[in-house]
């Protein structure tokens, strides 16, 4: 019978990793307290020499590589990438970009490995796919983080030069909910390690992977609390099987797999961290995993600026260029101002992840929900710039002697970035348990059971909390303490950041007052909260990414200074939309009629239509 570790207990353990975590400064938790810390990440961080010689030295290399040795069509046209090109990725170092050199890795910091990620999707999104799995939530992450010394002199020089490694926590019942994991992992009588069963769906790398880090609960017993923990497991181990290998909408190169464990044995040697600790450990290797993600968004926009750039100069119509149209210009100009601002985002993080000395979990979670959702728009405002041709596949355009501009393909691949590692929904939710959780934790301690003297507690807790915070929010009514004037033309976006991060503050507090305990359960309120913060740290870092490039490269000042103008401009009208959305809209009417359809009424709108599956299941049911 399987074991699976209570709700409770997995929200327990996750809160116990943000604990953790929680004593570190954070640009993103203070920017939604309402307070606009930009000493902590202005002046730009320094990137070390050395880290910057390695970075640029590779990046060339990987070029060249993908350059002469990739063909993008013959990916998607085979769905598979060519042995070659995987032999040829481990030949030059791929594989152990993040890994520590004394391990046999190359050593690049976050900075390098996600543009590196970005220049593998340029050429085909399957390839830096295969790279981020393997590195950015394999075993090579949870073994630097948590591993011993022994698992990382074992196990790192392999997966930094031959052995392709996978990720495994998904079931097909359980996805963004560990609390109904049933993979479980039975010690043995012997006490010499552990016998895994179950399923995993969706393992990236899985139809090839060499090695996996599976989750499995362990029962509690005697001595033993159990609870979800991470394992090490050779793919050949006898009773590991892939089921399937499962086919997508886009990334057409990828190896993904359902893949079965049945009685595989993993000794005790195998087990990262400590029994109970899987949950903690996923956590942890995916907050900084999920920066692959903008990373790829900004390679993919940089890319659409110069693919739209070029159409829009060589498609003529009407008399002139399409891109002299106003409304493909206005879609060219969104283009190239959002691919600035996912540079900023991204550059400013990957920093932040390589100083190590700030928790950047809502960075990087506002970075992978910001980038994915701002990169599909980019991808789909690419198709309407390239028109009909934007529709067709790059093999249908070179065969009747087009230039094959895959345009179409990258809005499918783009696709799935609002969906893994974590979706949009998860993404909101996420952050908003971290930005306002000193907010829900006041409104559900004063809604919990307990004694009078209980609740006399929590209630004095939360006047000192809101006593201190609560003034800061009105300073001047509106008059900024702060001019920025260092920033020239680009101080007021900073001042407008600055204003309605108090803002955005202040909703979260009205929100707590009208709805209490139950803030926590309206979850299209937090998730426009959310977006309004992700605005304000775009337009933040647009800005200082900006203000280091006018000093480095004065030539192109005023052309710097005209793009992250516009971004912030977007931004800001984008986050003021979204501040009026809060109190204006049609949320408890659409959550009623949802609920109306899904327990059967209104069926009468979908009469008029034939659904293939019916007949399907009732031609299955007659044989």
């Amino acid at each position: 019978m399987a074991v699976q570790v209570s709700a409770d207990e997995a929200r327990q353990t996750a809160e116990a990793a943000r604990e953790q975590e929680w004593k570190l400064p954070s640009f993103g938790k203070e920017l939604f307290l309402g307070h606009l810390r930009l000493d902590l990440i202005y002046p730009q961080l320094p990137i070390d020499p050395e880290a910057r010689r390695r970075g640029e030295a590779f990046l060339e290399k990987f070029g060249d590589f993908l350059g002469h040795e990739v063909d993008p069509m013959e990916i998607e046209r085979d769905a598979r990438i060519p042995e070659r090109v995987i032999d040829g990725l481990k030949a030059i170092g791929a594989l152990g970009m993040k890994i520590e050199e004394r391990y046999g890795g190359l050593g690049l910091s976050q900075l390098y490995y996600s543009r590196a990620l970005g220049l593998a999707g340029n050429y085909h999104s399957a390839i830096s796919t295969l790279l981020s799995a393997h590195q950015s939530i394999g075993v090579p992450e949870p073994l630097r983080l948590f591993g011993t010394e022994e698992q990382k002199a074992k196990w790192l020089p392999l997966a930094a030069r031959t052995h392709i490694s996978a990720f495994m926590l998904t079931e097909p019942d359980a996805g963004s909910d560990p609390a109904r994991l049933t993979t479980t992992a039975t010690p043995t009588e012997d006490g010499t390690g552990y016998v895994v069963n179950g399923t995993k769906l969706w393992g990236t790398n899985g139809t090839l992977a060499d090695v996996i880090v599976v989750l499995a609960t362990v029962p509690p017993s005697q001595g033993r609390r159990g609870g979800i923990t991470a394992f090490i497991i050779p793919s050949d181990s006898p009773g590991v099987t892939v089921e399937h290998r499962n086919s997508f909408m886009g990334l057409r190169g990828i190896e993904n797999s359902e893949t079965r464990f049945t009685d595989v044995f993993v000794p005790s040697e195998n087990l990262i961290g400590q029994e109970g600790h899987g949950l903690k450990i996923a956590l942890t290797t995916v907050n900084t995993g999920r920066l692959s993600v903008p990373g790829m968004a900004m390679a993919t926009a940089k890319w659409a600026t110069k693919v739209a750039r070029e159409y829009g100069n060589s498609r003529v119509q009407w008399g002139k260029p399409v891109g002299q149209h106003d409304p493909i210009a206005q879609r060219i100009a969104f283009i190239a101002a959002t691919a600035f601002g996912l540079e900023s985002v991204v550059d400013l993080t990957s920093r932040l992840a390589d100083d190590q000395r700030n928790d950047i979990r809502i960075e990087a979670a506002v970075a992978k929900l910001y980038a994915s959702e701002l990169g599909w728009r980019i991808a789909d405002e690419l198709v309407q710039v390239f028109g009909g041709r934007g529709y067709e596949t790059a093999e249908s355009l070179r065969a009747r002697g087009d230039k094959p501009v895959p345009v179409e393909q990258v809005l499918r691949d783009m696709r799935v970035t609002r969906i893994f590692e974590g979706t949009s929904e998860i993404m909101r939710l996420s952050v908003a348990r971290e930005a306002v959780d000193q907010h829900l934790r006041v409104a559900g301690g004063l809604l919990v059971p307990g004694t009078a003297s209980d609740k006399a507690k929590v209630a004095l807790t939360a006047s000192r909390f809101y006593a201190g915070w609560l003034p800061k929010l009105a300073v001047g009514k509106g008059e900024l303490p702060s001019s920025y004037e260092e920033f020239g033309e680009l101080a007021g976006h900073l001042r407008f950041v600055e204003r309605h991060a108090r803002r955005l503050a202040r909703s979260t507090f009205y929100g707590m007052a009208r709805w209490k305990g139950g803030l926590a359960n309206k979850e299209t309120f937090l998730g426009r909260l959310v977006d309004i913060g992700a605005e304000l740290f775009a337009i933040t870092c647009t800005v200082v990414h900006a203000q280091a490039l006018k000093d480095e490269q004065p030539d192109t000042r005023e052309e710097v200074l005209a793009v992250a103008d516009l971004f912030c401009r977007q931004a800001r009208r984008r986050a003021t939309g979204l501040f009026r959305d809060l109190w204006s809209n049609d949320d408890d009417q659409g959550y009623r009629l949802a609920r109306q359809i899904l327990d059967g009424q209104h069926l009468w709108l979908e009469q008029g239509m034939v659904d293939p599956l019916d007949t399907e299941d009732d031609q299955q049911n007659d044989h």
